[in-house]
């Protein structure tokens, strides 16, 4: 389905919708129908409406994922079609940036989201230009102060030339996401693009890898590549369609480079190797698109034009009649020049992609719900033609019986409500068991790198040493499912085969790719000469988990290597812990839906079948419907795990207490010549990473319970809305037709007639409705 398509689906869809909701108060009109009797009327308005506001909201996200001092800036500014976002020269992204759409014409805003405050500050209002020069002074303000208004995101509000013609992708957004923090270290941190990439994969509708013509092997990209593919391949394979990598500044190319066609093939092979089938690749210059655009657009300045006659025009140079070069002017050669930078084809396969894949599901979901709502009108018409048709008696018999079944739906409803209550609480314990895992299998890793140093210095001592000073035994990682069977065998087998079984995934993840015990011997060797702790206290039993340092700044060495090795695995392996978490809460809430969905179907067909064989009418089915979601409740709430560890002791003997946060000792008798000394204690260490462990994870546990009540609790009572809807509806309609038969029985025929010519014009709505989904399914996606 291309743009064009999309848009004329779109278009039609809404116009349809909107007629419908003019039809339904003409039709409310033309009988009179006010106050309590209109409620059932009202509930279907209320359900076209929101389903015509679903279709102007509907959210698009294109994320962008780069290494450094790939152009992702530049990139994004030539898809916007302005220079409002910093390039790489002036600052990095430190933290995601969105940026939304708005009609041309409406005025740009920067805005900045702060944690714990509901309502985003607005930093500036007006042109790109004046956008970027305080987002840059922003940015510079937090990288030097460390963030101390707690800054999470901006969202730049600006037209996006890409999509400026397609009013059906308003809610079109580009997430521009941040690389490496340099505000908090100077290293590469390829835990933050991790996380990132993991999360835009799951939510966003396309992701766009930035990588850079003239680095594209960095260890940077290579690094971050394997982490986002390992334990993942299938995951990825379903999610190959969205995946786009774009080969930026080829215009650096030079004639002794390699050929951007080779350089493509060679990209290509490199990718398979991680993991990624086929990929899609697209060579881009998107200084050259970004200074093309503007230039079209009448809107490059000076200093632009230039940059863009210096570095781009004298490819377009011709031969005069005389046979001289001839550069033509910007504005001459600027679609040329645009086209050539591969922006547009860029442009146009991401909003195919969005249009075909998600753009689809939303319009097929929005004809469901306003077709559901047209034919809840026509069986509105079909229960009051029905009810002037038959004898007064026979209809109030016939409202009488229907009181009983709906009392005895709606009780079937609440067993309903019992069993998602169960099942729920089934789901709860599932991916607590995933953070269980997670806990144990962390600190069984860190445990056996501090084991490790323990070991070799024990082993260096090992003659002197005693039985009980031999490492302790590893973690042993616990994982209890027991529960599950005793909940399960209680409510019936069915959601059993959904509680994911998280240990043989999220095992493969916890790996070091470098040793705790190697980084200590590289640069703190003088720490593991025991020579060094023999003469400090010759005297005293030896440990291997306590370090004596003459220095201060020795300890502190200790600490800072162990702080730098911890914290970054523990962090990865929760990123890797927390996928798993939102992939399977998401598919298994799905599946969790669609019981929902069923029990509460099945309830509403058997009322269905009653109502249509009581009134001799043929009804419409009420169809249940939940639209497509996903899971990003964990996303949003759970938090990553930061450890910080290890506090130093200063030894003299006897334990005092000193003004700083040191705990020191003094003793009366000298124990050595050097009686100052400075200590580590491997296992008081490694027993603040466990409770520190312990302690974030029992957080998330308690955040995650919160989440899947509040998510799953939703989508009952989705379903429960749908058939109480249902259910008061043919009351309403009953009790309106019986009040009307008491007064209006002498206008019987004029009504009648009124209700078939109703019938007659809303089946043509029908029609366009049928017309529409028939389109549609034409342009259905292929799995």
């Amino acid at each position: 389905m291309s743009s064009q398509e999309f848009q004329a689906a779109y278009t039609s869809i809404d116009s349809t919708g909107t007629f419908l909701l003019q039809y339904l108060k003409e039709f409310r009109d033309g009988l009179r129908i006010q106050g309590d009797e209109s409620q059932g009327l009202q509930s279907i308005e209320d359900e076209i409406n929101k389903a015509l506001k679903a279709l102007q909201d509907q959210k698009y996200q294109v994320a962008v994922i780069a290494a450094m001092k790939a152009g992702k800036s530049t990139f994004l500014n030539s898809i916007i079609g302005a220079d409002v976002l910093a390039s790489e020269t002036a600052a990095c992204t430190i933290c995601r940036t969105d940026v939304r759409h708005i009609k041309p014409g409406e005025t740009p805003k920067l805005l900045e989201y702060r944690e714990g405050e509901r309502k985003p500050v607005i930093l500036v209002e007006g042109d790109a230009g004046e956008i970027q020069q305080k987002f840059l002074q922003r940015t510079r303000e937090i990288r030097e102060q460390g963030n101390p208004d707690n800054t999470t995101r901006f969202e730049i509000e600006h037209p996006i030339e890409a999509i400026s013609q397609l009013s059906s992708l308003t809610g079109f957004t580009l997430v521009d996401t941040p690389g490496p923090n340099e505000w908090e270290s100077a290293n590469f941190n390829i835990n933050a693009l991790k996380q990132t990439a993991l999360e835009a994969l799951r939510t966003c509708n396309a992701i766009l890898f930035i990588l850079n013509y003239a680095s594209y092997k960095d260890n940077a990209v290579a690094d971050l590549f394997k982490d986002v593919v390992e334990n993942r391949k299938d995951f990825i394979a379903e999610n190959t369609g969205k995946i786009y990598f774009i080969l930026n500044k080829v215009d650096q190319k030079t004639e002794r480079d390699k050929e951007i066609a080779d350089v493509i093939k060679d990209l290509e092979r490199e990718l398979v190797g991680f993991g990624f089938c086929n990929p899609v690749i697209y060579p881009a210059s998107s200084r050259q698109g970004l200074l093309a655009k503007l230039i079209q657009q009448e809107k490059a300045t000076e200093k632009e034009i230039k940059d863009f006659e210096d570095f781009f025009s004298a490819k377009y140079a011709e031969r005069d009649e005389k046979g001289r070069r001839v550069i033509p002017l910007p504005e001459e050669i600027a679609p040329r020049a645009l086209q050539d930078s591969g922006i547009p084809t860029i442009q146009e396969t991401v909003i195919q992609r969005i249009t075909q894949n998600s753009g689809w599901n939303l319009l097929s979901e929005v004809v469901a719900e306003i077709d559901k709502a047209a034919k809840a009108i026509e069986d509105t018409l079909n229960t009051d033609i029905r009810g002037w048709e038959m004898g007064i008696e026979a209809l109030k018999q016939k409202v009488e019986e229907y009181r009983k079944r709906s009392e005895n739906a709606r009780y079937k409803v609440e067993l309903v409500k019992n069993t998602v209550e169960q099942e729920k609480q089934i789901l709860i314990q599932g991916f607590s068991q995933g953070i269980n895992i997670f806990a144990d299998k962390a600190k069984e890793q860190i445990g056996s790198e501090i084991h490790k140093i323990a070991e070799s210095r024990r082993s260096a001592k090992s003659p002197k040493l005693k039985e009980n000073l031999l490492l302790p035994q590893s973690v042993e990682v616990k994982t209890n499912n027991g529960g599950f069977g005793q909940i399960v065998g209680e409510i019936g087998e069915r959601l059993l085969e959904l509680i994911p079984s998280f240990g043989p995934v999220l095992g493969k993840a916890f790996k070091v790719t470098t040793s705790l015990l190697d980084g200590l011997s590289e640069s703190i060797p003088e720490a593991f000469n025991i020579s060094v702790s023999e003469h400090i206290v010759d005297s005293e039993e030896f440990d291997p988990y306590i370090i004596r340092c003459k220095t201060k700044a020795e300890a502190e060495k200790i600490i800072k290597t162990i702080n730098k090795f911890c914290p970054p695995y523990i962090q990865s392996w929760w990123i890797d812990t927390q996928d798993e978490l939102v992939r399977e809460g998401t598919n298994i809430r799905e599946k969790l839906a669609i019981i929902i969905q069923e029990d509460i179907q099945e309830i509403s067909d058997e009322l269905s079948n009653y109502l249509g064989d009581a009134l001799e009418v043929k009804l419409n089915i009420n169809p249940i419907q939940f639209p497509s979601f996903d899971f990003p409740g964990i996303d949003a709430r759970i938090k990553d795990v930061q450890v910080a560890v290890v506090e130093i002791e200063r030894k003299k003997g006897k334990k005092s207490r000193c003004c700083d946060s040191d705990q020191v000792y003094y003793t009366d008798e000298p124990v050595t010549q050097n009686r100052n000394f400075f200590e580590v204690n491997l296992q008081q260490t490694l027993q603040s990473i466990n409770q520190k462990i312990d302690v974030q994870t029992f957080t998330n546990k308690d955040l995650l319970e919160r989440v899947i009540n509040k998510q799953v609790s939703a989508d009952f009572r989705s379903a429960e809305k749908q058939i109480n809807d249902y259910i008061k509806r043919f009351q309403n309609d009953f009790d309106r037709v019986l009040k009307e038969r008491k007064t209006k029985e002498a206008e019987a025929p004029e009504i009648l007639a009124r209700l078939e010519y109703q019938k007659a014009k809303l089946i043509e709505y029908l029609s366009q409705l049928s017309s529409i989904r028939e389109s549609l399914n034409s342009w259905k996606p292929v799995k």
